[in-house]
């Protein structure tokens, strides 16, 4: 009797594990475990897992191997994680971009959320920022509300692409606001800063490590933060909540581990119990933090829904701005 492939998988879930797999948790992990990157090397879905890498090197007795592999904004890479095998020994960088805005970006999402890629457990968060020009004379996010409404046809906001938190994060902003502002989209987040740099744009919203430095060179201006909590490295900046009065306003970028599909419950709860674990480390904390953002630890129960309520907050967002990818 031939029996393919897919069957054997839906079989196997339906009793609650893929064959052998009963066998092979009581000795997981017994070789390295692939992470799979939707980003290119070195980009941040790396650096934050080269973070807690060492810690649980130590605790698993196996080491992690990133396999970065770039395109469709992330989602080839949650696609071929979703479709390896569900032995423990694959993984994915999760996301933002792919695991909330993606699903409702891409007309044809490379997997389901509502069955694939379960959460291992979320890693950090890491708020975006407003910021404009220091020389524009714009000092705080009520002063630039006031010259948003005053100057209508000047407001013209910049992001790193179509569909990333930065548009949508602009754009959420500006309706928020009762303006018709302008979305100027830019290849990449290095773009999108020269052009703000340049006076191309009237402010930005991106990712908060993205502007320090120009902010600590007298270039930019910090407005405030898009989190609905302010940040430890700049705890006298004000959230927008804060600032501005515009409530639900909660932007921020976030990084976890997911597994692909049908992995069994078992190591999932172990791998999610040892990264929640190393996140409290002290140093593994500090190494987060020096990337800019804050370690978030949630275990996979927890994250699975955290993401599912990502999913629900960015749907209307994306379908507002009328954003999309075939």
């Amino acid at each position: 009797m031939n029996i393919t492939r897919r069957k054997l998988v839906a079989s196997s879930l339906a009793l609650g594990a893929w064959p052998g797999s009963v066998l092979a948790q009581d000795h997981w992990p017994s070789r390295p475990l692939r992470i799979i990157s939707g980003g290119s090397a070195g980009g941040g879905s790396d650096m934050f897992v080269r973070a807690v890498e060492t810690r649980l090197r130590e605790r698993l007795g196996q080491s992690l191997y990133i396999d970065n592999k770039p395109g469709a904004g992330g989602m080839l890479a949650a696609g071929l994680t979703s479709s390896a095998p569900p032995d423990g020994y694959t993984y994915y960088v999760s996301n933002v971009a792919t695991n909330a805005i993606g699903l409702a970006l891409y007309a044809k999402p490379t997997f389901d959320p509502a069955k694939d890629l379960p959460g291992v457990a979320r890693i950090s968060t890491m708020t975006n920022a407003v910021v404009v020009r220091a020389d524009s004379g714009i000092k705080s996010i009520g002063e630039l509300i006031a010259y948003m409404k005053a100057n209508p046809e000047k407001v013209f906001f910049g992001s790193a692409g179509v569909g990333t938190s930065s548009h949508l994060g602009g754009h959420l902003f500006v309706q928020r606001v009762g303006v018709d502002g302008k979305h100027v989209p830019y290849k990449g987040t290095a773009a999108n800063v020269t052009a703000l740099l340049g006076g191309e744009v009237l402010f930005s919203m991106d990712n908060l490590p993205l502007y320090v430095q120009h902010v600590k060179a007298g270039k930019l201006r910090l407005l405030a933060m898009t989190q609905n909590k302010r940040s430890q490295s700049f705890p006298d900046v004000p959230t927008i909540q804060e600032a501005a009065g515009i409530g639900e306003f909660d932007i921020f970028s976030w990084y976890g581990l997911s597994a692909s599909t049908g992995t069994p419950k078992a190591i999932l709860d172990k791998f999610g119990s040892e990264i929640v674990s190393a996140l409290k480390d002290p140093g593994v904390a500090a190494a987060i933090r020096e990337l800019g953002a804050e370690p978030a630890p949630l275990g996979p129960a927890e994250y699975q829904a955290f993401v599912q309520n990502e999913i629900r907050k960015w749907a209307p967002i994306v379908k507002s701005s009328g954003a999309s990818v075939s």
